[in-house]
């Protein structure tokens, strides 16, 4: 571990071009609106994913894109922990929800996996639920089936929503470097009634 400090920021998503752009690649979307913002290249191959490492104010940054399908990113994100020895709570995990109204997100401490594979496959890998997640809205169809809803593409109307949560989960994440977890809770979490806790299920 560096002398400052070490942060790691997961994105789920699945890999390869069929799927990119889909609902379910949100963390994917966020971790690469970070490396841009950053200048982190976040191309290396390692650990079964796509890894990036730079540095934001005082603290080494990690940025890794679990590259197994979703439902296999638990083994991905044990390696590296393992690797950098980092403690839980510098690690956050950026997924998708569809439990949360397109355009939203929310930052949580700990919690279920709330119906999300790839969350779910690293809580059972890491064996307990106290990992840091930021949630990215997504929405839910009301017609089609949630696996076909998540892997596909949103409208050019929500398309311009998930960029807009991209953006912000971006701006989440580093308050979350720079300042903890309870402040970034307290700056980007929206309370509302169009912003449900219940558990979605997800493919």
């Amino acid at each position: 571990m560096s002398e400052y400090g070490v942060k790691m920021v997961v994105g789920l998503g699945n890999p390869g071009a069929e799927y990119e752009g889909t609902r379910h690649n949100a963390g994917f979307m966020v971790i690469d609106s970070l490396a841009s913002e950053l200048g982190i290249k976040a191309k290396k191959k390692k650990f079964g994913g796509l890894l990036g490492e730079g540095e934001y104010l005082d603290k080494k940054l990690i940025l890794l894109k679990p590259c197994q399908y979703m439902n296999r990113s638990g083994q991905v994100v044990a390696t590296a922990i393992g690797f950098y020895k980092l403690c839980l709570s510098e690690m956050l995990v950026v997924s998708d929800d569809i439990a949360l109204v397109p355009g939203r997100i929310r930052i949580r401490a700990r919690g279920s996996a709330g119906g999300q594979k790839g969350l779910a496959d690293i809580l059972e890998r890491l064996g307990t639920d106290e990992v840091s997640r930021l949630r990215v809205g997504i929405g839910q169809s009301g017609v089609q089936a949630s696996e076909d809803y998540v892997l596909a593409r949103p409208s050019a109307e929500e398309k311009s929503l998930l960029e807009a949560a991209v953006d912000k989960a971006r701006d989440a994440i580093l308050c979350w470097i720079e300042f903890g977890i309870d402040e970034a809770m307290n700056r980007f979490n929206f309370y509302g009634e169009d912003l449900p806790d219940a558990d979605g299920e997800q493919a």
